[in-house]
């Protein structure tokens, strides 16, 4: 297949295809004229790329999910680390979105005289919410 046909057939613009591999990710096997020619596999592996990048891993993490030949290596500690990770994104984000929703309907007369919005409040301040954003910011510093 060519580079078009992987592209309309992947749902994967071109560009990234390109990109995908000049980082190793996937591998052409020659041209036809002008346009990179790829093999059925390539659609099975650019499967594998999107639920990898679905589930939050890197470019670079995804890579060493394939051994050098090109078939899948999947570390099963790394899934599990990447599955507890995402357990705790899940929980700070219903959290905040329970918080949330509490805030939006709650009837006391201002958001600041609400105990569960003052808490939420008291969480950011102590770092619990957007100790990424503050991590980053104190590393420029």
């Amino acid at each position: 297949m060519d580079i078009a046909e992987v592209a309309q057939r992947s749902g994967v613009p071109a560009s990234a295809l390109r990109f995908y591999e000049e980082k190793g990710l996937i591998a052409s096997t020659g041209r036809q004229g002008l346009r990179r020619v790829f093999d059925a596999g390539v659609l099975e592996r650019l499967a594998l790329i999107a639920v990898g990048r679905s589930a939050g891993f890197s470019l670079d993490e995804i890579a060493l999910m394939f051994a050098p030949e090109g078939q899948p290596r999947i570390d099963r500690k790394m899934l599990l680390a990447k599955a507890e990770e995402l357990d705790g994104t899940i929980r700070k984000l219903t959290a905040m979105r329970d918080g949330l929703r509490h805030a939006a309907a709650c009837r006391a007369p201002s958001h600041m005289e609400c105990p569960t919005f003052r808490r939420i409040l008291r969480a950011a301040e102590a770092g619990a919410i957007g100790a990424r954003s503050k991590k980053k910011l104190s590393s420029r510093a």
